[in-house]
Formats: C-alpha cells, structure tokens, sequence
C-alpha cells in the first residue's frame, strides 16, 4: 500500500507538504515524491528503499516554491507522474492496485497512446492512471472514466493549474481524508499526519467522491456514495496508530481486537502477554487488559534503521529486516507462558523463524500465538496487501493435507467446521506453537465497530465487495485456480 498527501494553501507549502508526506513513510519503502505547482511545476522522486523519505527530501522542499503540491509515498511505482495533456500540464500520485492492468496498457497502445514511464519492466501504474484521465473530457469526466475502467482501486491526487483535485476510489477501499488549518487545505492518506502540522479533520472523502481545493476554497466537483468497503487490513495492520478512518481510530480498533481474543481463551493460563512489535502491541495491551494477565515485552524493535518487514516487495528483505529489528530479552522469556499477540499471519516464516524461534531459544515454557485476524484465503486485489496466493499459510496447510490445491475452500474459511480445525493444527505444528487461535470474521468486525457490509474482506472470504453472493465467490476460485 502506499500513501498519499496534498496541500492547497495560498502561502507557500513546500514545508507542510514535506512533514505531511513524511507521516506516511509506514506505506511504503521503494519511492517518494513530491511536486509543487507554482510559476512552474517542481518534481522530485527519490528511491528510498535504502534511507527514509526525511533524509532523501530534506535539501529539495528547501528549494521547491509554490503554494499547491502533492506528495507520496509509494510500494512499487515512482511518482509523481508528469503529463503535458490536452487539459494542460498536470501532475498526479495514486494509491491502490489495478488488476486489469495489461489489458488497459494493450487497449491503449492499440490507440496509438505510448508510454515512456516503466517500473521493473512494466508500464508504472500511475502513468496508465494518468493517460487513461487524459481520455476523458475533463479531468472530472477522465476520472470518472478510469474509475469504471479498472479492475482493483485507484484513489489519486492531481496537481494542475486548475487546483489540487483529490478523488477517493469508486469502492472506497482506500480512504482520503480533508483537512485544514486556516486558510489551508489538505487532504491524506493518514489522519495522524494532522496533528503535528496544525489540521483538523473536516470530511472524510465519499466512496468515488471528487473535490478540487485552489485559492477560491473547496469545491465538489462530483458527490460521493456511501456504498463503501474499506479495506478491514487497515485497522489491524497497515494503518497508524493513531489515524483513524471512518472516524475509526486504529489503536482503540486494535486494543477491541485483543479484546476479543481473549475472550475466546478461558481455557488457557499464561504468565506474560506480549504483542509483536509495533502493530501487535496495540492487539496485546487489549488482550491483556480483558484477561487481567501482565503485559510485558520479551521482544523489543530495534526501531533506527530497520522499517515494517510486511511492505518490502522482495521476501529476502522482508526476511532480513523481520530477523535483525527484535531483539528478545531473555530475563522476560525464560520460563514463561507467553501469549504472544500478532496482527495477523501471513507467508508464517518471519513469525516462525524471527519471533517464535527466539522465544523458545531462550528458554519460554509455552507459546501462544493469537492472530487479531482470521486465516488469510486470498491475494488482495485492491491494496498489495498480500501478493501470492502460494506464498499463504492457510493455503500451504490445505495443501498439504488435501493433497493437491483445491477449488472450493468454503469449509476452511468456516471457523465451526473439522477442516478449519484440521488447518490451523497444521499451522500451529509447522509454526512450532503451543497453540494457535485466529480471530474469528464477526469478532473482527464488531472490533472494528463498522457494518460488515461496509467493510472489505476478500483476503478471509474470497467474496468481492461489490458482490455478496456464493456466485460471486466460485468466480474468484476459480479465477485464483489458474494460478497454481
């Protein structure tokens, strides 16, 4: 996933710009970027995969004028993208995830568009975004256009002479969020990237929902729906601490989330609980709080230097960051019952190998693992938030003990049967566990405190958001069935 920040002010916003930019280095660890619109336009992207946006970006703001620009923190393309378009000159970052991406790149090729931006050997997705804008009318129209074009999701920010137009995804997966200070206008990514630099929130952004900020103020340029279903992986892992979504804060989310979990485990007596640094610790101290059992830190985030081990598009990275930033204190280890709470498992290996190993190598007595979210079925297909359906745990388990892949997993989703049972015992002896218990689908909801309809979970269920029915789910199996 990445971030995405904006600024419209009639003063100079070079400085806000970068400190609201950099409240979202927690998205992304390949680019960052920003523009400033002011007698011209001012672009820089870095790569950041190495130091962080702050060091990067530091000397350019300095040197960047105007009073209207965006930001980004990007996962996998370099934005901002430039286009000198039939609008005139524009710029614009995006956030989200398209999955019909060859077949647009192909479409427009056909029509004699070209592209000159690539990413690894492919078409950067932020320039297709931008020339399939530039198919429309307007700007408004050419949004509108590209939203019913592509598969997946698309929040964008696009900074032209007009103002800075902000545009949250036809489904809402992504949110978007205005705020000001003043006479100044921002919109984010992350709500915590306000405090700090003096906005409040004023609205969060509708589903499909596009407004335009200049000199003039604020103006809707198309209204909103209320049909939203945000991404549910945002309470429980990507999102910050302290930003909220849907007026949603995450870390009280979190804190339910563990609450919920102990609830479920009345069976089992432990001496310490514990959350795996930093996104699980929020898990734990609810965990602790509702089963009035000592929260304590066996394992510690060495934070200079090491980022999230989730976002890093290569599993060796992931794996070296995960081995080298915890570090367990063994005095609060040794002997010990530990429940250890966890945001969620993904491929497994980095809890298996970098967290779980260093509890039993310095001596834990038992451990406990309780994930706040259920088994991950499917590959997202709308934020990167997991990328292989191959790389999933759920899916090795039910490899292995099906014997083959399998189309139908309906009965592993489904908390209450013998074969979801069945998996997570083979989860909880490949991961070296004591036990291991998921969060369920409900409980996860009622945590997040949103209607479920409201809420994206197709990484648990495999049911597209905008579809509800069994038909819908067959169609994403056997859509996924290829890919073995």
């Amino acid at each position: 996933m990445s971030g995405i920040f904006g600024v419209s002010s009639k003063n100079e916003c070079a400085h806000t710009l970068f400190c609201g930019t950099d409240y979202h280095t927690h998205l992304g660890t390949e680019y960052g970027g920003m523009a400033i619109l002011g007698d011209e336009f001012n672009r820089q992207i870095h790569n950041i995969s190495q130091s962080q946006f702050k060091s990067k970006f530091y000397e350019d703001y300095k040197h960047m004028q105007g009073n209207r620009g965006i930001g980004v923190i990007s996962d996998s393309d370099e934005q901002p993208i430039y286009l000198n378009s039939k609008f005139g000159p524009f710029c614009i970052v995006t956030v989200g995830l398209i999955e019909n991406k060859e077949e647009l790149v192909r479409d427009l090729l056909n029509r004699g568009v070209s592209f000159s931006e690539m990413t690894k050997g492919t078409v950067n997705s932020t320039e297709l975004i931008a020339k399939l804008i530039n198919q429309g009318k307007s700007i408004v129209d050419g949004i509108e256009m590209m939203f019913d074009a592509i598969e997946g999701s698309c929040s964008l920010l696009l900074l032209s002479k007009d103002g800075l137009y902000a545009a949250r995804d036809k489904w809402g997966y992504t949110p978007l969020v205005l705020g000001k200070k003043g006479d100044t206008w921002a919109v984010t990514s992350e709500t915590s990237a306000f405090f700090n630099i003096g906005f409040t929130i004023e609205k969060y952004l509708l589903s499909g929902e596009i407004i335009l900020l200049n000199e003039g103020g604020l103006v809707q340029r198309k209204p909103g729906s209320n049909r939203s279903q945000i991404c549910t992986f945002l309470w429980i892992y990507t999102g910050f601490p302290a930003s909220s979504y849907e007026g949603i804060n995450v870390e009280a989310a979190r804190e339910r989330c563990g609450r919920f979990l102990a609830k479920r485990d009345k069976d089992i007596e432990v001496d310490v609980v514990s959350g795996v640094p930093d996104s699980g610790i929020a898990h734990a101290i609810g965990y602790a709080i509702e089963s009035k059992k000592p929260y304590k830190r066996p394992l510690v985030k060495y934070t200079p230097g090491y980022g999230r081990s989730y976002t890093p598009p290569s599993q060796e990275k992931r794996d070296q960051i995960a081995s080298m930033k915890l570090i367990p204190i063994k005095e609060i280890i040794e002997g010990n019952r530990i429940i250890v709470c966890e945001d969620s498992i993904v491929r497994g290996t980095q809890l298996k190998n970098s967290t779980v190993k260093k509890l039993w190598d310095c001596g834990a007595k038992e451990v406990h693992v309780r994930p706040a979210c259920p088994p991950l079925m499917y590959p997202c297909k709308f934020c990167l938030s997991t990328r292989s359906i191959n790389e999933l745990a759920a899916r090795r388990a039910i490899r292995a003990l099906e014997g083959d892949d399998i189309l139908d997993v309906s009965e592993y989703i489904d908390h209450t049967t013998e074969k979801h049972k069945k998996m997570v015992d083979w989860i909880t002896k490949d991961l070296t566990l004591t036990t291991l218990r998921y969060q369920t689908v409900d409980d996860m909801v009622k945590a997040i405190g949103l209607p479920k309809e409201k809420l994206c979970l197709y990484c648990w269920t495999g049911v597209c958001p905008q579809s509800t029915g069994r038909e819908d789910f067959v169609c994403q199996e056997e859509k996924i069935s290829k890919k073995f």
